[in-house]
């Protein structure tokens, strides 16, 4: 009885920290020193992990089970043989999307397989080239890329999407890279460096209010993503593989740590929403958290800009079929 009553206990306080109480989450944070203090390792509610190296920028991963449980998924995890995991999420309707993963949890692969068998592959990194050390020696999938030259004007190549139209952001979501790209690189890649990301359009949803210490997008502002849904889905129906990036990022008030986990799970609400309401695949998705990094609007004071999500089609980033 004591040990039930403590697995429910744990299993209420989840809840309550994934319902947007940051509290909750502050409490059951589970946090360790790797490499003899040279390295922080925060473990959070909802399968996330933030890793901050000693000198270095903290960063934050998380599972994706319980987004495409969200989505009404079935997931199954198997071991796969010499180390890491597969996972099996069967959709209503009996598609089945496959996503593997290393040993140490990196995505590796995705793909999803209709009812009648035809597979189509999404992310396939295994044969990309991995550069694991950036310039000043750390660990990671840092790459020295010069920040893009951008030829378009502004308002194109970064659409705000109070003012634009359903049109703007399928052009938008659609365009080719702004400047030339060296390799196919690693999602990996493509979460950790910014001026690979910045060679996309990207879409700031700037009509998505974010109060301050919440991730929650309130109900009434769901129809506010539609003209997004509507052209990711349009682009879906034509080329099925496409992959889209969906970033959160919060102002500068707070804690590194705090915001990082805030702006993660502020991309996770928003995909969420555009799969659960709009019917957007979860699988041809992929969320991640910056935190305080890049603000829209330099300030340290409280600022609803920089509370913010953005999407992005990154599909010629990540590595060739």
């Amino acid at each position: 009885n004591r040990n039930a009553n403590r697995d429910d206990r744990v299993k209420r306080d989840t809840r309550r920290a994934e319902r947007g109480n940051m509290d909750e989450i502050k409490k059951q944070r589970r946090q360790r020193s790797e490499d003899g203090g040279k390295r922080t390792v925060i473990e959070e509610p909802g399968n996330r992990v933030i890793v901050k190296e000693r000198g270095g920028r903290a960063t934050i991963s998380h599972d994706e089970t319980e987004r495409f449980r969200r989505g009404r998924a079935d997931v199954q995890t198997q071991k796969r043989d010499g180390g890491g995991r597969l996972t099996i999420a069967v959709r209503p309707g009996g598609i089945k999307i496959y996503s593997e993963y290393d040993d140490k949890g990196r995505l590796e692969r995705r793909y999803r397989r209709g009812r009648e068998g035809r597979e189509t592959t999404l992310i396939d990194n295994r044969k990309a080239r991995r550069h694991r050390r950036d310039r000043d020696g750390r660990a990671g999938f840092y790459v020295d890329l010069r920040p893009p030259q951008v030829r378009i004007p502004r308002r194109q190549y970064i659409v705000e999407y109070e003012d634009a139209s359903e049109s703007e952001v399928y052009d938008a979501l659609m365009a080719p890279p702004v400047d030339d790209l060296e390799r196919s690189y690693t999602l990996e890649e493509v979460r950790y460096n910014r001026n690979l990301r910045d060679r996309m359009r990207r879409i700031d949803l700037d009509t998505i209010n974010f109060e301050f210490g919440s991730w929650q997008v309130e109900r009434d502002q769901y129809r506010k993503l539609e003209r997004v849904a509507r052209a990711i889905n349009r682009i879906l129906d034509r080329r099925p593989d496409e992959m889209f990036f969906v970033e959160g990022h919060t102002d500068a008030v707070g804690s590194d740590i705090d915001n990082l986990t805030l702006s993660d799970r502020r991309a996770e609400e928003v995909a969420i929403i555009l799969s659960e309401t709009f019917d957007v695949p979860p699988e041809n998705l992929i969320t991640q958290g910056y935190g305080e990094e890049f603000l829209k609007i330099e300030t340290e004071r409280a600022e609803r800009a920089n509370r913010r999500v953005a999407v992005r089609r990154i599909t010629p980033l990540i590595a060739s079929r």
